[in-house]
């Protein structure tokens, strides 16, 4: 991997930003406040519908958000809040003009319209204003030629996902008679079918699943990193936001057949997501990886809440329904602040790259405790956001007794596997990045110079960070809000979650659970640790000062150390079918002699298999038919004509 150097802006050239950073990032940030309230309001379910003829021709704009509009409608709210702040800081370091700082804004007002949408033809407006103002902030820093690669893959991605779901919504407002949702019911199954084939196929490339998932690692860390977070934990959910509210709520309840679809997306998403994040080096790629992970635990919990509601298991459907509700929540908050650490790393060192940074705990130590945080919640770890959910996914999975339905015997221990390797390897994923980028001795330069972020840059990752705390040690605080989006959702409707509180009761099945509680022991445990450490200083003789064994050297230097690619080296050889990674070993000579060696050089690349088994095809015979196209075109008037004679013949004989 080749180190990322971003220039820093001079003094002048901070000055000239001030003001458009200051502006931008408090209008992020209130638009963000005003989609929290508005959407905290509609759960509550008291948010009137807004209709306005005159604004959209032909049909208008119809406004009107639901219970489940309103849930990601405050969580793209509370993430553009955060990052808004942030970004005041990020925006003063960076030179990314003024269309970028006049987008910004425009980007989170989009995504709070996707819900908030009441027709077909108001969610299609939205979603492509939402897709266009994405591509030019990701377009930001075009004179590269990453960003302008990674912008053309999200370009062409996000269209061919809009394709899908404008003809999917289309079916069904033709089907229902109306293009308003409320008035969408009572479709046939054939139709249900197709709408939901299709609509996942749209909804899930945004949403980062696979094999629909190509662009995400590229653009989101090419992005600036305020993009990034947006991008990532407020974006990809309104993905997610579309499989909930079009195919689990109007169209469903959905047949068996669906839940297995999407849990088997989701867990295939989920793997393979982590296992690139576990060998990424890059800090902003493998936290992009990270995403499709999260997205793809997401859905398989739609899946089994899908699948354990057909096949009768309503106790364990509702529990899979709040596992994935609640780990959209608890995604929003460390994703969120996992690219708002890794930009200000970014911002500080000029660098992303794993195997440049480390040392960075005492330059940057706010920083660096702040993306601990981070790492805690996506790893999946007691006391991390994403703890919770995680258990309550494989807790509705080992719950779903295999007397309901013989299917859910076969599919649900493998979802009970598909999460416990998920975890597993995101811990790897995770620790891999904390300790090799924060820990241990600075690798470069940029990282020798690292100084600690700007003030708002931290109060913007502390926000997020306040979030994580309080979903991994209560998250019983967000339970009236579950409870109000469940009961309009069919798979889990009429659920119970007052059991929900300081101690963790699953409703209708045994098993409980306290994260305050875990919170607890382990403050008390660390408090008897010191407390023994400190009476045995007072006790033992006088200590010894020596200094540290480093295997024979004079003294430790970085190159003694583990780097992101050595740490990952075992799980890129367990998981080398899959990877298929490029690996090659150059040894150099010297010139008297070649029985003595100079230097010996290990290289290795892991690129993504499915986009070189599935993309890269596909793309080699565009560009063939491209070039054939082309040179059917040499600007001969003879040769035109006689296309046009031959087309006039075609149609006569079509026409017969």
């Amino acid at each position: 991997m080749t180190a990322t150097l971003v220039p820093e802006a001079a003094p002048d050239t901070l000055q000239g930003n001030g003001i458009g950073a200051v502006v931008s990032g408090t209008v992020t940030a209130a638009v963000g406040v005003a989609g929290a309230v508005l959407g905290l309001t509609a759960v509550s379910g008291s948010l009137p519908a807004v209709r306005l003829p005159w604004l959209l021709p032909l049909s208008g704009v119809d406004l009107a958000v639901n219970r489940v509009g309103g849930f990601f409608m405050a969580l793209t709210g509370a993430v553009a809040v955060v990052v808004g702040v942030y970004s005041i800081g990020y925006l003063r370091r960076e030179r990314l003009g003024v269309v970028p700082q006049v987008t910004l804004p425009l980007f989170v007002a989009a995504m709070l319209l996707v819900p908030a949408a009441g027709s077909v033809s108001t969610f299609l407006l939205a979603w492509e204003v939402m897709a266009v103002t994405s591509l030019i902030l990701l377009a930001s820093d075009h004179a590269r030629a990453e960003v302008r690669s990674a912008a053309v893959y999200y370009a062409v991605m996000t269209q061919l996902g809009f394709v899908a779901i404008l003809t999917g919504l289309m079916v069904a407002a033709a089907a229902g008679g109306t293009e308003r949702f409320a008035g969408i019911a009572g479709v046939s199954d054939s139709t249900r079918n197709a709408v939901f084939l299709l609509t996942l196929l749209g909804f899930g490339s945004k949403a980062g699943l696979l094999p629909l998932h190509a662009w995400l690692p590229r653009a989101h860390p090419e992005a600036p990193s305020p993009v990034s977070a947006l991008m990532s934990a407020a974006m990809v959910n309104l993905g997610v936001y579309g499989i909930i509210r079009i195919d689990l709520q109007l169209l469903g309840p959905g047949p068996r057949w669906w839940g297995v679809t999407l849990l088997g997306v989701g867990a295939v998403s989920a793997m393979y997501g982590v296992l690139q994040a576990s060998v990424a080096s890059d800090l902003k790629r493998l936290l992009g990886y990270s995403t499709i992970e999260n997205m793809g635990l997401v859905v398989l919990a739609l899946g089994a809440a899908t699948l354990l509601s057909a096949c009768g298991a309503r106790a364990a459907a509702v529990i899979a329904m709040t596992a994935a509700l609640l780990h959209l929540i608890a995604h929003a908050a460390f994703k969120s602040l996992g690219f708002m650490a890794a930009g200000s790393v970014l911002v500080a060192t000029g660098e992303r790259d794993l195997d440049r940074l480390g040392g960075l705990a005492r330059r940057m130590p706010s920083t660096t405790v702040l993306f601990g945080v981070a790492a805690l919640g996506a790893s999946g770890l007691p006391l991390g956001a994403g703890f919770v959910s995680e258990w309550l996914l494989v807790q509705s999975l080992i719950h779903a007794r295999p007397e309901h339905n013989s299917l859910l015997g076969l599919v649900t221990p493998v979802g009970v596997g598909a999460v416990a390797l998920t975890t597993g390897l995101g811990v790897a994923a995770m620790v891999k990045a904390f300790g090799t980028g924060f820990l241990a001795r600075a690798r470069s330069a940029g990282a020798v110079r690292a100084r600690e972020a700007p003030v708002s840059m931290l109060v913007g990752m502390a926000g997020a960070a306040g979030g994580c705390v309080a979903l991994a040690i209560l998250p019983s605080i967000v339970t009236p809000a579950l409870q109000s989006v469940l009961d309009s959702v069919p798979a889990a409707r009429n659920a119970d979650l007052s059991g929900l509180g300081i101690v963790l009761r699953l409703p209708g099945i045994d098993g409980s659970m306290s994260p305050i509680l875990l919170a607890a022991a382990l403050a008390g445990a660390v408090l008897v640790v010191v407390a023994l450490g400190r009476w045995g200083a007072r006790h033992r003789p006088e200590a010894v000062t020596s200094p540290l064994w480093a295997c024979g050297a004079d003294e430790l230097t970085p190159r003694m150390q583990y780097t992101a690619t050595s740490f990952a080296q075992p799980l890129q050889r367990v998981f080398d079918d899959v990877l298929r990674p490029d690996t090659g070993i150059e040894v150099t000579h010297l010139e008297e002699t070649r029985y003595h060696i100079a230097q010996i050089a290990y290289r290795t690349n892991v690129s993504d298999a499915v986009e070189d088994r599935i993309y890269a095809p596909v793309l080699r015979t565009v560009a063939a038919c491209a070039r054939a196209i082309r040179n059917a075109h040499n600007g001969s008037v003879h040769l035109y004509l006689a296309y046009g004679v031959l087309g006039v013949l075609i149609v006569l004989v079509v026409a017969q």
